[in-house]
């Protein structure tokens, strides 16, 4: 008996009929994505690359100094000129717009996490390579200390003033359980914003710096509203205060960990595409460090048709021509 390629006209061994070959490479296509995310494992092993970890790090310390210059700053400048120089509603709406423009400016450099819990809810969320948590989290506490050191050298140590600490009669236990709440908060937006469903580019550092605003607006009182174990401990570190300080390390984390399997619950394990290359950056994957300016190739000449002219066909006659 023939077989199907003789009985097509097939001449024996010219391999499989062309729709047998577009259903084996839609299959090689099916099989490539469901190595993890997106345009196949070649684009996964972009993430890894360790060439630009530097420019990633230096990000995070400049993103976390300039936070917390402006989170710490506005409660040592008033110590220092006494007062209301800085008003309370400015102290919390400062900090989220700093997030906001930060994010903006170079969170395709590093993913801008500027916060040891948002490193951790991203590294479980399967977004962020764990390699690279422990080199972040100790570029946040050093950008951190910078800007505390900074401040004291300019303005003099002002007692307290800068740290975030229990308000008047509140325990470190109930501060602890206040930051674990606001921290969920907080790392959830962060993740929905990154993921493929809810990705909304620019918009997304409005979302995060909105939300920090609000969480301050009224969560201040009871704890700070920190949400941030590099902006707590950096400066406890450089003043020598460590009152409470386990609050502020235990509730974001904890925080943290809630977020993500909140996210789990929403969306899945893990943010897709989008949300990898919001935990990362696209630093190196989508563009690279280099000249800014430089011409675009120009686009190919249109090819000639037999017969035709040079420089393309005739234009077609006017109206009435």
């Amino acid at each position: 008996m023939a077989s199907p390629e003789h009985a097509a006209g097939q001449p024996p061994g010219s391999g499989p009929p062309p729709a047998h070959g577009q259903e084996l490479a839609r299959h090689s296509a099916v099989a490539l994505r469901s190595m993890g995310q997106p345009n196949s494992f070649a684009r996964q092993v972009d993430f890894w690359d360790d060439r630009y970890e530097g420019r990633r790090l230096f990000a995070e310390v400049l993103g976390t100094f300039l936070l917390v210059l402006v989170a710490a700053g506005g409660g040592m400048v008033n110590a220092r000129f006494g007062g209301h120089a800085v008003s309370p509603g400015a102290q919390v709406v400062a900090p989220a717009l700093m997030v906001a423009a930060i994010i903006l400016f170079m969170g395709a450099v590093s993913g801008a996490h500027l916060n040891p819990a948002v490193s951790v809810a991203f590294a479980l969320r399967r977004d962020f390579p764990w390699k690279r948590v422990p080199a972040y989290i100790v570029a946040q506490f050093a950008g951190a200390v910078l800007a505390t050191v900074l401040l004291w050298a300019l303005i003099g140590k002002q007692g307290s003033a800068g740290e975030t600490l229990p308000g008047p009669g509140v325990s470190a236990t109930t501060a602890m359980l206040w930051e674990l709440v606001l921290t969920a908060g907080l790392v959830s937006v962060i993740l929905g914003t990154a993921s493929g469903a809810q990705q909304l580019g620019s918009l997304a550092a409005i979302g995060v710096g909105s939300y920090i605003a609000l969480a301050g607006l009224w969560g201040a009182p009871v704890s700070g509203a920190s949400m941030n174990p590099a902006r707590s401990l950096g400066p406890a570190l450089v003043l020598g205060d460590w009152a409470a300080w386990w609050a502020y390390l235990a509730g974001p984390a904890a925080g943290a960990v809630i977020a993500a399997g909140i996210g789990y619950v929403l969306r899945g394990s893990g943010g897709g595409l989008s949300g990898t290359q919001a935990a990362m950056g696209t630093l190196g994957t989508r563009w690279r460090p280099g000249p800014i300016g430089r011409p675009p190739p120009e686009p190919p000449a249109p090819r000639q048709s037999a017969g035709e002219p040079p420089g393309g066909p005739p234009d077609p006659p006017a109206p009435g021509q």
